[in-house]
């Protein structure tokens, strides 16, 4: 699945949403994986393009999933989403998303293709391109394509997304003469 070079995307550059790329976190009470949404440009039709092959491609080698016929697509659920109408957030406005996740962590890197090990350089709402698989499932009764997080590189800063502050937004200096707080 992995090596598979139809199924796997290296995006242009997306934001980062809802990252859980350090820690695994459980979503609903399911098994803990790491995740992050990616938020495509409208604009960016190079990466939308090589999904949607990627998703053709993954529905293509699952035909065995899917009981050795290729199904309708508009019966599969499908990885790439449209921002304006599934998302009232103006971070996914104009903009696609896919939710990406892996039981293994991703690798880290940036630009210059060294590992980040500072776990505050990628937070939701940084820019990175992001490495990802796309492969069909049918569990439960859901059929349809999945995607999976390889690995991502931090291309550039951006506003944080959740509502997070750094601790020199919220606080000033303080004197170093008002000690008797303790007594």
């Amino acid at each position: 699945m992995a090596n598979n070079l139809k199924t796997k995307v290296i995006t242009g550059i997306v934001r980062l949403s809802y990252e859980h790329v350090w820690e695994p976190a459980s979503i609903n009470g399911g098994e803990p994986k790491y995740s992050a949404s990616l938020i495509i440009p409208k604009s960016d039709k190079k990466t939308i393009k090589a999904v949607e092959e990627a998703v053709e491609a993954a529905i293509t080698e699952g035909i065995g999933k899917f009981g050795g016929k290729k199904p309708n697509k508009a019966a599969l659920k499908l990885p790439l989403r449209d921002g304006d109408t599934e998302r009232e957030d103006e971070a996914y406005k104009d903009a696609f998303f896919i939710n990406a996740n892996s039981k293994t962590a991703p690798q880290i890197v940036d630009r210059a293709v060294r590992p980040i090990l500072d776990r505050n350089e990628v937070y939701s709402g940084c820019y990175v391109r992001a490495s990802i698989s796309l492969y069909a499932f049918n569990s439960n009764g859901n059929k349809g394509v999945a995607c999976g997080l390889n690995n991502l590189q931090k291309v550039k800063d951006g506003e944080p997304l959740g509502g997070r502050t750094s601790a020199t937004d919220d606080f000033t200096a303080l004197d170093g003469a008002d000690d008797d707080f303790l007594s």
